[in-house]
């Protein structure tokens, strides 16, 4: 895909991937909505925060008529970034996070990617992202939520390329190994540390997918540290 003058959706764009992704874009002359339940911070001519709680069915709506107002209706990239983890033996996981998880990590990407996918037909051009995780390949101990969840974004991901392929929409899953960002900083095992990915590496293999050629398609990427525990 030519990636100037293209618009893109990026979730959760408030820091880590999603901020990175946002920048990455915009020098690449895409014009950007970030959504963010805090809003992002970000001043540039081509970019439009807007507040939006991927779990709630009526704000995603909200910030799809926001978006098409700022840049018009047609939107042929979606990064399905937001996202969050807990945890816990799976006797300790508390309600309340397990529907977190499910909300935002599951039902997210299905309540924003049923908005796009409309128009991308119409214009037989679009690009869907979705960023899973190491955890969506493999289960671990004191994760079985968070894994379920990010199998649950692997099988939607390779369900949607299948269906959509033929319409000149692609789908790429990536799943990233321990990336340096907020995601551990209530993890009291794991400390974030400059041995993980940087954010900057991910938005990097996305701008990859997006910027190739139209008959080439990634459909799974998995991408970890070379030394996660540094030079021994």
């Amino acid at each position: 895909m030519n990636l100037k003058g293209k618009v893109a959706i990026v979730t959760g764009s408030s820091k880590g991937i999603g901020l990175a992704t946002v920048t990455s874009l915009l020098a690449q002359g895409v014009k950007v909505a970030g959504w963010s339940r805090s809003g992002t911070d970000l001043d540039h001519p081509n970019f439009k925060s807007i507040k939006a709680d991927v779990t709630d069915v009526a704000a995603v709506q909200k910030a799809y008529d926001e978006t098409v107002t700022a840049f018009g209706e047609d939107i042929p990239i979606l990064i399905n970034n937001a996202g969050l983890g807990y945890f816990a033996p799976i006797e300790e996981i508390k309600l309340e996070d397990w529907h977190k998880m499910i909300n935002t990590n599951i039902n997210g990407i299905f309540y924003v990617t049923r908005l796009v996918v409309p128009r991308m037909k119409a214009i037989e051009e679009g690009h869907i992202i979705n960023i899973s995780s190491i955890a969506g390949t493999t289960g671990m101990p004191n994760l079985s939520a968070y894994c379920a969840t990010k199998f649950a974004v692997k099988g939607m991901s390779q369900s949607l390329y299948k269906e959509l392929r033929n319409d000149g929409i692609k789908v790429s899953c990536i799943y990233p190994g321990s990336v340096q960002t907020n995601f551990f900083d209530d993890i009291e095992s794991v400390e974030a540390n400059e041995n993980m990915m940087q954010p900057s590496d991910i938005a990097e293999t996305i701008l990859h997918c997006l910027s190739s050629s139209p008959n080439y398609h990634h459909v799974d990427i998995e991408v970890r540290p070379l030394r996660p525990k540094g030079k021994q």
